[in-house]
């Protein structure tokens, strides 16, 4: 009677996660760490930053609220204004520490999509090096040089944490990584409004790899049939 060989693949070790994170979070300040010598420019930085008396002020019960009630240059994104507004606080109008927040933002991001991609694919080297391309992307330029662009980076982390704790909700049937993956949405459309499109995000990663639907693996076994 034949035996049946179990194969097992060994999960990836700790050391290797960390080091590519590492590695990732290298890449990205290696390409957009240059941008903390660079300073405000002239289009949309009055408005956002630093000719906001609202902005510029720096943190205070005023600042928030009247980030929540207003829009900035005909964009109501609150959470975005309020990091304008911490940063302010943190470094006055010293460009640098708000370019650097900035590559902080979109470094988190990065290495938050690499983990998101191993936990959902299980490949570690692949997810790694769909990472790197996201970091120094040449689309990515703006997002992260441009200080007013803090709305894309900050949505961008948003939503890689939105898809990371529905991915947890999906296979554990958790309703604290459901609640939180809502959380993140709603901060996410606080960040930028264009996020309204998670929800079909939603609905492709149901299909594949989470496979909820069981219509990728019908679809496997027809194609495996003689």
């Amino acid at each position: 009677m034949p035996r049946h060989v179990v194969v097992r693949t060994a999960s990836p070790k700790l050391g290797a996660i960390i080091g590519i994170s590492a590695a990732l979070a290298a890449i990205t300040w290696l390409i957009f760490g240059q941008t903390l010598a660079h300073q405000f420019v002239t289009y949309d930085d009055p408005q956002y930053v630093y000719a906001n008396p609202n902005v510029s002020a720096g943190l205070s019960l005023t600042g928030i609220s009247w980030a929540f009630t207003h829009t900035t240059a005909g964009n109501w994104h609150p959470l975005t204004t309020i990091s304008h507004v911490l940063d302010c606080q943190l470094y006055g109008l010293n460009a640098s520490g708000h370019h650097f927040t900035n590559v902080l933002l979109h470094t988190i991001t990065v290495i938050l999509l690499f983990l998101l991609l191993r936990q959902m694919t299980g490949n570690l080297w692949r997810s790694g090096f769909v990472a790197a391309l996201f970091a120094i992307h040449p689309l990515h330029v703006e997002s992260v040089a441009w200080i007013s662009e803090r709305k894309d980076i900050l949505s961008a982390l948003f939503f890689m944490l939105t898809l990371g704790t529905y991915v947890g909700y999906a296979r554990a049937h958790s309703l604290a990584a459901y609640l939180l993956s809502l959380l993140f949405f709603a901060l996410g459309l606080m960040s930028k409004p264009m996020l309204v499109t998670v929800p079909f995000v939603l609905l492709l990663l149901d299909y594949w790899p989470l496979e909820r639907f069981g219509v990728a693996r019908l679809a496997e076994r027809m194609v495996r049939q003689p």
